[in-house]
Formats: C-alpha cells, structure tokens, sequence
C-alpha cells in the first residue's frame, strides 16, 4: 500500500523557521522526483521545491534563498527546511512523489501557518 506522510507542519512566527518531513513507502517502482507544493486559502496549488533521484532541485522565486529541500540517502524521505518565513507563505503543503514509470502520489497536507 503506498504511503506518502506528511508531518512538522504548525504555527510560527515570522521570521521564524520549520522543517517539514514527508516520508513515502509501498511504491514498487523507482522515485523520480519528490516535491514539495502548497495550497493558500482560495489560491491554487503552486509548486514550492522539487528534488530528483540525481539531486537536481528545483525551487520557486518565492522560496529561493529561504526554503532548501535536503533528503535522506535511502532516497525514500525528503524534507523543507524553510527560515526566514513571511506570512505569505501559509499555506496546506502537500508531499508528491513520482516514480519513473510516471505515476504521482500525493499525501495529505500538512498546514503551515506564519503569524504573530
């Protein structure tokens, strides 16, 4: 059964940091690229970081120069360290992996909230 697990969402203030982790498991063919992506409240899903099986990243203006998305060796966990965060940046964000065979799998949001 495939998994894809958000967590370490939570309120922060701005200017403050936090890192998410989003863990997959259950899927049978090779990752490709996992990603970050964030929904605000009436806006749609916008890209946020992606990484691939090479390492190659790949980050919004928005987020260039504050958020980073490292991995774990076992190439089945990245992560979003995200400092220096502006009240803009809250959002849902969702985890996706896509396997080279060209399947997506999505996880369930973890919410983000910048504010004083």
């Amino acid at each position: 059964q495939v998994q894809v697990v958000e967590s370490g969402g939570g309120l922060v203030q701005p200017g403050g940091s936090l890192r998410l982790s989003c863990a997959a498991s259950g899927i049978s063919f090779s990752i490709a690229t996992m990603g970050w992506y964030r929904q605000a409240p009436g806006k749609q899903r916008e890209l946020v970081a992606t990484i691939t099986s090479s390492g190659t990243t790949n980050y919004a203006d928005s987020v260039k120069g504050r958020f980073t998305i490292p991995r774990d060796s076992a190439w089945n966990t990245v992560y979003l360290q995200m400092n220096s965060l502006k009240p803009e940046d809250t959002a849902v964000y969702y985890c996706n992996v896509r396997t080279k065979d060209l399947r997506s799998y999505w996880g369930k949001g973890t919410l983000v909230t910048v504010s004083s």
